[in-house]
C-alpha cells in the first residue's frame, strides 16, 4: 500500500525523518550527559514512545491521566505526569495506574498533595514539586515554599517525595534550583530528581543542575519550532504530512483542498501549513472542512483530484484530531498506528 492509495485527508509520518529526529535528540542528550524523559503529548502514539525508549530515553511524560492510561495499557512502565491531578475521580484512576507502572506526578500545593495521599492505595505515588522559575504558569513561587511543601509531603501516607521540576529550562532557573537544593539538603530531605524541560534545552537543563530533561515536540518538529524568517520550513526535519486532495479549482489563482479546521486545527496564525510539492502555494485561510490555497505564485496547473502533502503548522494539535496515523517510508505504508492518546484531556 502506498500514499496514493490513502483516502484523504490522511495523517502520515515519515519514518526516516522520525527515526532521525529520535536518534539525534537522544545523541544530543547523551553528549550533554543529561537523561532524556520524552514527552508524548505531541504524538500520543505508544509505538513512537517505544521507539524513543529503545533509543535510550529513561521514561516518558504524559500531560493528562488519560494519556497515561493509554501508554500503560501499551506496556510503558515509567511515566511522569507534570500536572496537578485534582479531584477524587482522577486520583482513583492514577492509583489504579500505580499497580502497573511507576507513576510520578507534580504538585504545587498542599491541597493537591493531600488529595493524592487520600486516594493512594497500596501503591506509592512519587511526587515532584513544581517550581515557577519564570514560566508564570503553575508552581510554588519560592525555594522556601518548596521546602515547606516538601516537609508536608514527607508526612503524607502513600506519597514518596522525589524532587522538583520546572518548565522551561532556562538560565534564570539556576538560582531558584540551587537554593531549593540547599534548603532541602539542610532539612535532611533527599532530592533524587530535578526535572527540567523544553525541546532544545538539553544543554541548559544540564547547566542549571537538572538530573533529567523533558523533551517532546522534536519527534515531528512542527513549523512553530522553526524560525520561518531565517530558517524556512524544512521537509527534511518535519516528519508529519497531511495528505489532502484538491476538490475544487474555482479560479486559476485559487484551489480548495479537503482539509480544513477539523483536519489541521483552528489554530489561527497563517500559513496554516507548508505544501511540500509547491512551496510557493500558500494556505491563506481555512473554513471548517475546506482549505483555501493561493496558487498565484506557482508555475503549475492544478487539477481536481491532485494530492498534496502538507506539513501542519502545529503538528501536535493536528495529530490530536485524528484516530490513526500512517507510518510511511519512501511512499510506502509500513504501519497503521492508533493515536491512542487522542482526546485524552481528562
Amino acid at each position: 500500500m502506498t500514499i496514493r492509495d490513502l483516502d484523504t485527508p490522511a495523517l502520515t509520518i515519515d519514518l526516516d525523518i522520525l527515526e532521525k529526529n529520535i536518534r539525534e535528540t537522544q545523541e544530543a542528550c547523551d553528549k550533554f550527559d543529561i537523561p532524556l524523559r520524552v514527552h508524548t503529548k505531541t504524538h500520543k502514539i505508544p509505538e513512537i514512545a517505544k521507539m524513543q525508549l529503545a533509543a535510550g530515553a529513561i521514561g516518558i511524560v504524559c500531560q493528562k491521566v488519560g494519556e497515561a492510561e493509554a501508554m500503560v495499557e501499551a506496556g510503558i512502565p515509567d511515566i511522569l505526569i507534570p500536572y496537578n491531578i485534582v479531584g477524587p475521580i482522577k486520583v482513583k484512576r492514577l492509583a489504579e495506574l500505580c499497580k502497573s507502572a511507576t507513576m510520578t506526578v507534580a504538585v504545587d500545593s498542599e491541597i493537591t498533595a493531600r488529595g493524592l495521599s487520600d486516594g493512594a492505595t497500596e501503591n506509592t505515588i512519587n511526587i515532584l514539586i513544581e517550581c515557577d522559575t519564570g514560566g508564570n504558569r503553575c508552581g510554588v513561587q519560592s525555594p522556601e515554599a518548596a521546602l515547606e511543601l516538601a516537609r508536608k509531603i514527607t508526612t503524607m501516607p502513600g506519597l514518596q517525595f522525589q524532587g522538583i521540576m520546572t518548565y522551561p529550562s532556562h538560565e534564570r532557573a539556576k538560582a531558584f534550583i540551587d537554593q531549593t537544593r540547599d534548603l532541602l539538603q539542610s532539612a535532611g530531605i533527599a532530592l533524587n530528581t530535578i526535572s527540567g524541560g523544553g525541546t532544545g534545552t538539553a544543554e541548559v537543563s544540564k547547566t542549571i543542575g537538572c538530573t533529567e530533561t523533558r523533551i517532546g515536540s522534536y519527534v515531528f518538529e512542527g513549523l512553530r519550532r522553526i524560525n520561518r524568517e531565517n530558517n524556512p520550513p524544512n521537509p527534511t526535519t518535519c516528519a508529519e504530512r497531511m495528505i489532502v486532495t484538491i476538490v475544487s479549482t474555482p479560479t486559476p489563482d485559487r484551489v480548495i483542498i479537503d482539509g480544513g479546521q477539523k483536519t489541521f486545527t483552528s489554530y489561527a496564525p497563517t500559513p496554516y501549513g507548508h505544501i511540500v510539492e509547491h512551496p510557493n502555494a500558500k494556505i491563506y485561510g481555512m473554513s471548517v472542512e475546506h482549505g483555501h490555497v493561493d496558487v498565484s505564485e506557482c508555475n503549475h496547473t492544478f487539477t481536481v483530484g491532485d494530492h498534496l502533502s502538507v506539513i501542519p503548522l502545529h503538528q501536535g494539535m493536528t495529530t490530536n484530531l485524528h484516530d490513526e496515523a500512517y507510518a510511511v517510508r519512501n511512499g510506502n505504508i509500513e504501519h497503521r498506528w492508533k493515536v491512542a492518546g487522542r482526546g485524552k484531556v481528562q
